[in-house]
């Protein structure tokens, strides 16, 4: 646990300091979570340290039980709530807070940031490289139900990492870093050029 707490801490920090350098046309930019502005995107990463339970419980009855439903509305209003500046000062006062999903482990956070990180990274052309060890622990999780929940369909495909031993399904390869396959499997169209195989277009934009 302690090794995944300080893998979340660290990823945190690295991405607030990627939020810092963006300029103020940049939070206006879509990133690969659909319909996510970066604003959007950051509004969702800080809300589990902004909203107490029961407000959490609360917004997702007003949203009838489905939790992408919750996510997206609370995601639009912080996002024309909070300015990039207290969005980004909400990230770096909560490097060490200790929420994690419903359920899950700090792993799953660990997850959540990673992932969310990449959204906004690869969307606007930033090179940052999620360290090898955060991404094998991300990528030791993935299972069939994973891809369920996603959406994915790797029927008749194996991903396979070129930067860490991880090869996920069977069939002809499709080969990129560890992060570009994370995406993949978690349902992200990524841009051109990123992935290598006969079925790379199955996963990324023309």
């Amino acid at each position: 646990m302690t090794d995944v707490l300080a893998a979340v801490a660290a990823e945190r920090t690295e991405l607030a300091a990627v939020l810092r350098e963006l300029s103020a046309d940049d939070w206006d930019r879509m990133t690969l979570c659909e319909g996510w502005r970066v604003r959007e995107l950051v509004a969702h990463i800080v809300m589990p340290y902004r909203y107490s339970t029961l407000r959490v419980v609360a917004e997702l009855l007003r949203s009838r039980g489905n939790f992408q439903r919750m996510a997206d509305r609370t995601a639009r209003a912080d996002a024309a709530e909070l300015t990039p500046e207290q969005l980004v000062r909400t990230l770096e006062d909560n490097i060490h807070h200790l929420w994690k999903p419903p359920g899950s482990g700090y792993d799953a956070a660990l997850s959540h940031d990673v992932i969310h990180g990449l959204d906004l990274t690869i969307a606007l052309g930033i090179d940052r490289q999620v360290p090898l060890d955060r991404l094998g622990l991300v990528l030791a999780g993935t299972t069939p139900k994973h891809l369920k929940y996603f959406g994915v369909n790797l029927d008749g495909v194996q991903l396979r990492a070129t930067d860490l031993d991880w090869t996920f399904g069977t069939g002809r390869p499709v080969t990129g870093s560890a992060q570009d396959l994370l995406m993949v499997i978690c349902g992200r169209t990524l841009p051109a050029g990123h992935l290598a195989g006969p079925d790379a277009e199955r996963f990324t934009t023309a």
